[in-house]
């Protein structure tokens, strides 16, 4: 039995990549608008309520809408925008963030897909949290770099439309300089903080890839925990994952670099414990590709989660770019 599949917004980075996943699959059938018919209220509405599952690639007012033309009761959505991410009645699709999530994601009629920067985050923050290394009242900061796919169409230009009158020759920069990223509320919430984190991310002049740090002074912790103590509380949160790996300590140790970009095409996740042991300190890092596992990689496996198919498929091969 096929089930239909609806994209809105599919012309759009995240849509196309979403679609080049599902592409070769003979277990959906694709609902398609055409160029006219793509911003016709009634035929999106037609759509979303024909559709088994509609894969939201909008803008947040514009995923809210979306949301708002839907009358069927058997029409369920993942909505890839940050419209509903914290939203009461929608479920966090990040079926590693903790026992049952997956079964939750498995029945839900409305699935949010997390943000990049958040998704690393919260796979940094959670388990940490949840088994009291770091306590929810603790003042966190993160730091992270994305490949500037991460900006959607608009930052695209200004890295690759050269002789456009914004077209940037940067090679990186830091922004959200307000301190008011909308991934912050989604974060403390998933991640289970009192406090907002202070959160500065930045961009590099490379495609996509991105880099979230966790630096913590582990003198000043309860328990004053060590890099390894970190280490096995990811192993024992995540263990059994496909998608989620936590690198030895004895690997990490050996590194002098990380390369953003080391995952892409792919829907994994990596998590490294970088450490000093004499001075008590240690930085987690989560490698993503943003386009991945922070995007179109993982709203296919809630999809997948949601069908009941294979939670892998149409992800098991690196997309190529």
């Amino acid at each position: 039995m096929t089930a239909k599949i609806f994209i809105d917004g599919e012309a759009g980075t995240t849509g196309l990549q979403i679609r080049a996943r599902l592409e070769a699959r003979d277990d959906l059938e694709f609902i398609q608008l055409s160029e006219a018919n793509r911003k016709d209220e009634n035929a999106r509405r037609d759509a979303l309520n024909s559709a088994d599952i509609s894969i939201l690639c909008l803008p947040d007012a514009a995923a809210k809408e979306a949301v708002a033309l839907i009358e069927s009761n058997d029409a369920r959505v993942i909505d890839a925008s940050s419209a509903h991410r914290t939203a009461a009645g929608w479920t966090y699709g990040f079926p590693e963030f903790d026992k049952g999530q997956r079964e939750e994601i498995a029945k839900a009629a409305r699935v949010t897909n997390p943000g990049c920067y958040a998704i690393s985050s919260v796979a940094m923050l959670h388990p940490l949290v949840a088994a009291g290394v770091l306590p929810a009242e603790w003042p966190v900061t993160i730091n992270a770099i994305s490949g500037y796919t991460g900006g959607g169409k608009s930052l695209i230009a200004e890295f690759e439309d050269e002789g456009a009158e914004n077209y940037s020759t940067a090679t990186f920069w830091a922004y959200g300089l307000g301190l008011e990223h909308k991934h912050v509320p989604e974060i403390q919430q998933w991640g289970g903080l009192q406090h907002k984190p202070l959160f500065v991310p930045s961009v590099g002049r490379y495609r996509q890839g991105m880099l979230v740090q966790l630096p913590l002074q582990l003198w000043s912790l309860p328990g004053t925990p060590t890099a390894a103590d970190l280490v096995q509380v990811f192993k024992t949160h995540y263990a059994g994952e496909r998608y989620v790996e936590v690198a030895e300590l004895s690997d990490t140790a050996t590194m002098s670099r990380l390369d953003p970009e080391d995952l892409n095409g792919t829907n994994s996740m990596r998590i490294h414990v970088f450490g000093h042991e004499e001075r008590q300190q240690a930085v987690v890092m989560v490698l993503i590709d943003n386009l991945g596992k922070g995007a179109s990689g993982q709203a296919v496996q809630n999809l997948n989660i949601m069908l009941g198919a294979d939670e892998g498929k149409g992800l098991e091969t690196p997309l190529v770019y």
